[in-house]
């Protein structure tokens, strides 16, 4: 897939798409906190998420504490979001359905 950076349009199109994601202050990312009802579900989200990341070759910066997974999506090859950030955000809104 090819990792060219979205225009604007496109990337408010694509946002809108999706539930719970906002778009940083540079517009270059998008995040999200995903919770859940305990460590164990975070970490199994997490699993589900990087499995998906590496079949897309495409991988997030995100980082745990508890129940709480904060994600932010950026193709830094392009410098800023492409059709793989919302890709990949698609897959783990997948794996997090159950989120609390």
């Amino acid at each position: 897939m090819p990792r060219e950076k979205l225009s604007t349009a496109d990337v408010q199109t694509a946002l809108l798409a999706l539930e719970g994601w906002t778009l940083s202050d540079d517009g270059t990312a998008i995040s999200k906190t995903f919770k859940f009802g305990n460590f164990v579900e975070a970490f199994g989200f997490m699993t589900q998420s990087a499995l998906a990341a590496e079949k897309i070759d495409h991988h997030p910066e995100w980082s745990n504490v508890y129940r709480k997974v904060h994600v932010l999506l950026t193709t830094h090859s392009a410098s800023g979001l492409t059709e793989l950030d919302f890709q990949l955000a698609v897959l783990m809104d997948m794996a997090g359905r159950d989120a609390a």
